[in-house]
């Protein structure tokens, strides 16, 4: 299995589905969002932070391109490339040492700075659905690491498979 497709109907479903993604999370873990504004990759990123343990507010860091939260585990570095200009700004805000202290990094409009990353990583793409609060998640494993845990993924999300 290569993608894992789920749908929700709710804000709250797509937080819970961010959550369940959260029991999957490895140290040094690279996930990205992409899809458009609106689409629901924060609320995802409330439900993962949540899964993780942080009890503070996640909000988008769409002005100031990085917010980081201490989970139970593990620091989540949730960034926003939407407004850098040059794939390799990605590489000045510091990934590649996120990454390798063993955090979670997860950057929304991620698609954008693919090229440059350094490693594996689980690209989920946003899609709006057929009514307002509708949306359709697809979860794409890129490398190794991820694959491994295609069979697993299929499992924690299989809640919302076909849902709507």
């Amino acid at each position: 299995m290569t993608e894992v497709t789920v749908r929700t109907a709710e804000h709250a479903a797509t937080q819970a589905v961010g959550e369940a993604l959260a029991g999957l999370i490895e140290r040094g873990d690279l996930v990205l969002l992409s899809g458009e504004m609106g689409a629901g990759k924060t609320a995802f990123v409330q439900g993962l932070g949540r899964g993780l343990g942080v009890t503070g507010r996640i909000t988008s860091p769409t002005f100031t391109i990085a917010h980081q939260y201490a989970g139970a585990q593990l620091t989540i570095h949730h960034l926003d490339v939407y407004r850098l200009e040059h794939l390799n700004e990605a590489l000045d805000i510091g990934l590649a040492e996120m990454l390798d202290e063993g955090s979670l990094v997860v950057i929304e409009w991620g698609d954008a700075i693919a090229p440059v990353l350094p490693r594996d990583y689980l690209e989920v793409r946003f899609a709006f659905g057929a009514s307002d609060d509708d949306r359709e998640l697809v979860f794409r494993p890129v490398g190794g690491q991820w694959l491994a845990r295609s069979r697993s993924l299929d499992e924690a999300l299989s809640r919302w498979s076909g849902a709507c």
